[in-house]
């Protein structure tokens, strides 16, 4: 499996659970490897959209600069002082799409 790329966020969001409930199914491994990878990037456009939708347009252009820079720390000074609680929005929604997520998990299982 390729290396899945870290996030400035990846320490508040956890995928393992849904790499166990990916077990439960009969997969190979790259089916395996190609659907956790999609849910990465399912996770991390709901966390980006969560984001975004805090921040105005100068702030918005303001992160997104640093996400183009990778400069991690800036990016929570910038966005905790414009978002109140911005840790908990994130974990919000992905906790949220990955309950969407598990439960798809358990119909495909059915």
């Amino acid at each position: 499996m390729r290396k899945l790329q870290k996030h400035f966020y990846s320490n508040f969001v956890d995928l393992d659970s849904l790499e166990t409930d990916l077990d439960l199914l009969t997969l190979s491994k790259s089916e395996k490897d190609e659907l956790l990878e999609l849910a990465h990037v399912h996770v991390h456009q709901t966390v980006m959209d969560a984001i975004l939708n805090e921040l105005n347009e100068t702030d918005k252009k303001r992160f997104l600069e640093l996400m183009a820079e990778g400069r991690d720390e800036k990016i929570w000074e910038h966005l905790n002082a414009k978002v109140e609680k911005i840790e908990d929005k994130i974990v919000i929604a992905a906790k949220q799409i990955k309950q969407e997520m598990r439960e798809d998990i358990r119909k495909v299982k059915t």
